[in-house]
């Protein structure tokens, strides 16, 4: 069959292959087909293999030991800090010579506020009331404390000695047990405390008035009831009663007040543990302890401002601490040695007097290391 005779679509079939071959440009080479504008792209088939996997474990692997580090920098730092503070801490001499109680099971410390100036500007004394160094002859106590920490069953105790207490002072006779620190310093105060209790002293730690105010605003003040309105010109407070928050100046004058205090230093005594409760609270809520700025500002002023004697280690320090905070959450005894007659006329002014009979009672037992359950009748809270 010739061209002739075939059929027209063949024809035209002949002829769009040609087309096809030549192209637009007629150069003999092959031309793309064009693509459908309907028809999309083709796109490589996705992989169904397991590549994601590896990569979502390393990254949960990652995140795991970051928080893990994040944990220990935060336990080193815990650790670190009360170390820090104890490099700032003073040494003084507290160990008498001569003759001493046996030691006893427990473990006892005497833990004393003194109206030491040491490092308070004079702006710092015009603010806390204390007056300067200069003002003041010698050195004197504010505060007395007796912490007994058990060495095994019953409870820790703080037991207040008032400042003027009537009691022996080796080597001067009878007068306030306050005047035994004045005459001769921590070293005579721990023996004349030794000697009257019959308890052998395991430690010494003595807080000023400049360290005092410093710890209290290092933990944003201290929440206090307070009893009654107190103005005292001497403390220089004028507090209203009710729970409030009291900073360091006021805090300090709220344990140092007994002149505006009908019970005078028997009432203050009993402010005095109050208060270290109170800061025991404070110091070891979550706002102090999960803060590294507040934790680390509590503890290096808690060690900048503490002073202890030679032989006063930092375990003896942490069981002082640990007693104060078993008498904050209550499970603590919070008292007072035995009194017979607070206003005892003697030819040094009037002075507190103990019950002989219930004070040994209560010192034999702290020797024996005795539980210590309930007060003793006329001890006080």
């Amino acid at each position: 069959m010739s061209d002739r005779d075939r059929p027209l679509d063949d024809d035209v079939d002949v002829v769009d292959t040609r087309r096809t071959r030549t192209g637009l440009g007629g150069s003999g080479r092959l031309s793309p087909e064009p693509r459908s504008q309907n028809r999309p792209p083709v796109r490589p088939p996705r992989s169904r293999g397991r590549s994601s996997g590896p990569s979502a474990k390393f990254r949960r692997r990652r995140i795991m030991v970051g928080a893990g580090v994040l944990v220990l920098a935060w336990l080193a730092f815990m650790v670190w800090v009360p170390f820090q503070a104890w490099g700032n801490v003073h040494r003084v001499d507290a160990s008498p010579s001569g003759a001493r109680p046996a030691n006893s099971p427990g473990y006892d410390y005497v833990m004393v506020g003194s109206d030491s100036r040491q490092g308070i500007t004079a702006a710092q004394a015009k603010l806390l009331n204390t007056g300067s160094a200069q003002d003041v002859a010698g050195g004197r106590t504010d505060s007395i404390i007796l912490v007994h920490v058990p060495s095994g069953a019953g409870k820790p105790a703080l037991i207040s000695l008032p400042r003027d207490s009537y009691v022996p002072i080796p080597g001067h006779g009878y007068n306030k047990i306050n005047a035994a620190f004045a005459i001769g310093g921590p070293k005579l105060l721990v023996q004349t405390i030794e000697q009257v209790t019959g308890v052998r002293i395991d430690g010494y730690v003595e807080i000023g008035f400049g360290g005092f105010a410093s710890v209290v605003d290092s933990v944003g003040g201290v929440d206090i009831c307070v009893p009654r309105n107190m103005k005292d010109a001497y403390a220089g407070i004028n507090l209203k009663a009710g729970c409030q928050t009291l900073d360091g100046a006021n805090a300090l004058g709220y344990v140092r007040a007994r002149y505006s205090d009908p019970l005078g230093d028997i009432g203050r005594v009993a402010r005095q543990r109050q208060f270290l409760s109170a800061i025991m609270h404070k110091a070891l809520s979550p706002s102090t302890v999960f803060l590294p700025w507040q934790y680390y500002g509590f503890s290096t002023s808690a060690g900048a401002g503490l002073s202890v004697g030679q032989d006063t280690s930092f375990r003896d320090v942490t069981r002082v601490l640990l007693a104060m905070r078993s008498v904050s959450n209550g499970d603590g005894l919070s008292l007072t040695v035995p009194i017979s007659n607070p206003g005892l006329a003697t030819s040094v002014g009037s002075a507190v007097q103990w019950d002989r009979t219930k004070a040994l009672a209560l010192f034999t037992a702290i020797k024996n290391d005795q539980p210590l359950t309930v007060a003793p009748a006329g001890s006080g809270t």
